[in-house]
């Protein structure tokens, strides 16, 4: 069962084109380069990093160039990192139209922190990318997806922090992340220190097992007929598809680290692929910002202690 393809694109700015339907779906990108993955982490010392060859540019102009031909604006969760050694990147997203939300500063995962330690790092990240574009920061996304049942803590500080919404739970069992059973829809999540809306990356159940279908390795491991289904049904279910990307994910020519053999699979293999793919998806289907899906959220205030 397929549905049929939609419209893409955010809707023209040229007064002579044709109207184009509003984006329903989330289009995605976690802002990283490929030496700061989790998949590869240890291979680049985190004190070389300012040292390693970049190719963080590279990879983001090409999926700014996809996005541009396909007119899709996206939410960018950029690195706090990122933002402070290549800020004309930054600003470039944000000219083009996109949405700069924070992937925190320094790609420590969430399960390694204490509550310390991760309010310092979102707010770090937070007042980098602000001070940057000028706008509110008020989305957030966990490296690798690592607000688990133990680090649900994390919620609360996010609040007071100033963020409105989080894209971090996925209800899946995987090895690093994931709350299996929580709400595979977008819903709000009542914290002590009071709400925050979780939009999580999509899912679909198949003979009762959930299974991913948000993007990023899942768009270049699973043969893309299936992953294509598997966005169809998410689709014609009524929710909002919400997909993320990497940069690196665009850039087969990046340099080859020797990890094991899973992270060697899990983060090269399809790489020549995946910018035909994300094409493909953003032709059939209409994609937009976090705030063009959920409005409310362009107007959550900010707090900056």
């Amino acid at each position: 069962m397929s549905s049929a393809p939609e419209a893409a694109g955010h809707g023209s700015e040229n007064p002579g084109a044709p109207p184009r339907r509003a984006p329903r779906h989330c289009f995605t990108v976690d802002v990283e380069d490929y030496f700061q993955v989790s998949n590869l982490e240890g291979m680049v010392p985190r004190e070389s990093w300012s040292s390693s060859l970049s190719r963080v540019e590279i990879g983001t102009a090409r999926v700014l160039e996809n996005l541009d031909r396909h007119e899709t604006r996206a939410t960018f969760f950029v690195l706090g990192w990122i933002a402070e050694h290549h800020p004309g990147l930054v600003r470039r997203i944000a000219q083009a139209g996109h949405e700069i939300a924070s992937h925190g500063y320094g790609h420590e995962l969430v399960t390694s922190l204490d509550n310390r330690r991760f309010r310092s790092d979102v707010r770090r990240a937070k007042n980098v990318l602000e001070d940057l574009v000028g706008t509110p920061v008020v989305g957030y996304r966990a490296p690798s997806f690592t607000i688990v049942r133990s680090t649900l803590w994390a919620l609360p500080i996010l609040v007071e922090e100033g963020y409105a919404y989080d894209s971090s739970i996925v209800p899946i069992r995987h090895d690093r992340y994931g709350i299996p059973g929580s709400p595979a829809s977008p819903h709000v999540v009542q914290t002590t220190s009071g709400p925050i809306r979780e939009i999580p990356p999509s899912t679909l159940q198949v003979s009762g097992i959930r299974f991913p279908v948000c993007g990023g390795g899942y768009l270049r491991q699973y043969p893309f007929m299936v992953f294509r289904w598997m966005v169809r049904q998410v689709a014609s279910r009524g929710d909002p598809i919400i997909l993320f990307i990497h940069p690196w994910e665009l850039d087969p020519d990046q340099p080859r680290l020797s990890a094991d053999l899973v992270s060697r699979l899990r983060h090269y293999r399809n790489l020549g692929k995946t910018s035909e793919r994300m094409q493909q998806l953003l032709a059939e289907f209409s994609f937009g910002r976090v705030r063009d899906i959920f409005p409310s959220l362009a107007d959550a205030k900010m707090s900056r202690d």
